[in-house]
């Protein structure tokens, strides 16, 4: 629970900077929201009419779920441009259509297992987003070999907590824990691998589009004029992040 708090506030060094600049520049808001939803559903899973005896899970990703709001409205505000904004606001009301879904059929049209087998795969396919989320981000670092806009805290947060939950989902032979934090840890491994690779490059040209790149990443206005040095002292993305991208 320590390493999953770390995870859900490891974004906020990123969050300060796009307050202090009033844009959020190149920085994905997917991690964040497959983060909430993700918080959102673990939560509900651990509850217990669903899963006995998990009353941690949800503890934990109720004060996860209230963290990722934050962030997801903070992006909401400072979006860099007007098609940021719009797509922020369509993952964040199918994040809330996804949840509802959820604990609407949970509630009304399952009982005892087959309750907990439903929550138990939909929190499973969100979580593995969620910790896949960061995927666009690790396609700009190795595109433009910087790692501005994928912040070290996030990544490591992501490994460690893959990690620990995944070896917590191992003692407690849950496979709805075990497989999605399996597949974090993996991938946090990556982001690390990544970032020790590109570590030197924080900013400058490297950090620009070229034409054709994806647009999963939006470019903020006035780009080029902005300080090289990435300035939140961080290295990581959400999600965060990871950052997404819990």
């Amino acid at each position: 629970n320590v390493i999953a708090l770390f995870l859900f506030l490891s974004p906020v060094p990123t969050f300060w900077r796009i307050i202090g600049r009033k844009s959020t520049e190149d920085f994905s808001g997917v991690p964040y929201n497959m983060t909430l939803i993700n918080c959102l559903l673990s939560a509900w899973y651990g509850l217990p009419f669903v899963s006995p005896n998990n009353i941690l899970v949800s503890t934990i990703n109720g004060a996860g779920a209230v963290i990722e709001t934050a962030y997801v409205v903070v992006f909401l505000v400072f979006a860099s441009s007007h098609k940021t904004r719009l797509r922020m606001l369509g993952l964040a009301s199918a994040v809330a259509s996804a949840f509802a879904l959820v604990a609407l059929v949970s509630l009304l049209a399952l009982h005892g297992q087959g309750r907990k087998l439903f929550c138990g795969v939909a929190t499973t396919v969100c979580s593995i987003c969620m910790y896949a989320s960061p995927l666009s981000i690790m396609r700009l670092v190795i595109k433009t070999k910087s790692v501005e806009y994928m912040p070290f805290l996030l990544s490591l947060a992501v490994f460690l907590c893959g990690t620990s939950w995944f070896i917590y989902g191992l003692l407690g032979r849950d496979p709805f824990v075990t497989i999605p934090n399996g597949c974090g840890s993996f991938l946090g491994a990556v982001q690390l691998v990544l970032y020790a690779i590109y570590r030197n490059n924080k900013g400058g040209g490297g950090g620009c589009k070229q034409p054709g790149d994806d647009d999963d990443v939006e470019m903020a206005e006035g780009r080029n004029n902005k300080v090289a040095d990435g300035g939140d002292g961080a290295g990581n993305s959400t999600a965060g992040k990871a950052d997404t991208k819990v």
